[in-house]
C-alpha cells in the first residue's frame, strides 16, 4: 500500500500538524526515504515524537514502517536496480528490523490462551507460510492443525469454539474462502489472526488481530525485458520472529 492510501485511509485521524508533515514528505519522497526521523522533524518543524504519532495514525508501528514503505513505492522497486542485490539486502535489513520492533503481545495471548490452534492458507505460497509456522511452534509444543479444502473448512467451522484459535495466511486479504472462513469465526466469537499484505483488505478488518508483512518486487534485467519477481521473505521473517517473542513471552508467564 502507498503511503497516498494510508493518508486516504486514516484522514479524519490527522490533524494540521499531521498534514503538514504528509505535504513534505509527498513533495520531498527521494529525500525522504534517506532521512533519519530527527532529520525528518527537523524539516517538519516538528518533534521527534509528533512524526511517531503520525506514523501510528497511518495504523504503522513507527517511523521504520513509514521509511519501508516509502523505500518500495513504485518509482523505486518499478524501474532496473543496478545493484540488484545491494537492493535485496537493504529490503530484507529493513523488513527484519521493522517486525523486530513490532508488539506481539495481542497474537501472543491469543496463542497461549488457545485450547486448540488451527491455520488455512488460501494459495500454494501461504502453505507454505504454514507448514513453516507449524515447525516453529512445533518446537514450543503448539500443534498447529493446517486446514485443508472447503468440506473440511465447513466441518471444523461446526466444531469451533472461543476457546479455540484460527490462524489464516492470504497475500491480498480478500480470497472469498478465506473471507467466508472469517466471517463464520466472527459469528462464533472464535479468535482469529491474520496474516496479510500491508493494505487495507476485508480479513484484517475481519480479525482479531492482524500481522501484516510488506513484500517487495524487484526487476532483475534492464526495462526491455522487465523481469521481475516479488520477495515473500517478509513472511517467513514474521513467522520466525513471532515464535521468538512467543518463547519470550511463554517464559514471562512461568516467572
Amino acid at each position: 500500500m502507498k503511503l497516498e492510501e494510508l493518508i486516504n485511509k486514516h484522514k479524519a485521524a490527522l490533524n494540521q500538524t499531521d498534514m503538514g508533515i504528509w505535504k513534505y514528505i509527498f513533495n520531498h519522497k527521494a529525500a525522504c526515504r534517506h532521512m533519519s526521523i530527527h532529520d525528518l522533524a527537523r524539516e517538519c518543524n516538528v518533534s521527534s515524537t509528533t512524526v511517531v504519532r503520525f506514523a501510528k495514525k497511518l495504523s504503522l508501528e513507527g517511523f521504520s514502517d513509514l521509511k519501508v514503505i516509502l523505500k518500495l513505492e513504485d518509482e523505486r522497486i518499478g524501474a532496473a536496480a543496478p545493484d540488484i542485490l545491494q537492493a535485496i539486502g537493504e529490503f530484507y535489513q529493513h523488513s527484519c528490523q521493522s517486525i523486530v520492533k513490532r508488539n506481539f503481545d495481542a497474537a501472543n495471548r491469543l496463542m497461549y490462551g488457545a485450547r486448540r490452534v488451527f491455520a488455512y492458507a488460501s494459495g500454494y505460497v501461504q502453505s507454505n507460510v504454514v507448514q513453516e509456522l507449524k515447525r516453529m511452534f512445533f518446537y514450543d509444543g503448539v500443534m498447529i492443525y493446517e486446514v485443508s479444502g472447503q468440506e473440511e473448512f465447513h466441518t471444523l467451522v461446526r466444531l469451533l469454539t472461543p476457546q479455540d484459535l484460527v490462524i489464516i495466511v492470504s497475500l491480498s486479504g480478500e480470497t472469498p474462502l478465506a473471507v467466508e472462513f472469517a466471517q463464520k469465526l466472527q459469528l462464533k466469537e472464535v479468535p482469529l489472526i491474520s496474516i496479510t499484505q500491508l493494505r487495507d483488505n476485508t480479513l484484517a478488518s475481519l480479525s482479531r488481530e492482524n500481522l501484516y508483512v510488506t513484500p517487495a518486487v524487484f526487476q532483475l534485467y534492464d526495462e526491455a525485458d522487465r523481469a521481475q519477481y516479488q520477495s515473500m521473505t517478509p513472511y517467513f521473517l514474521l513467522i520466525e520472529i513471532w515464535y521468538v517473542k512467543y518463547k519470550m513471552y511463554r517464559q514471562e508467564k512461568k516467572e
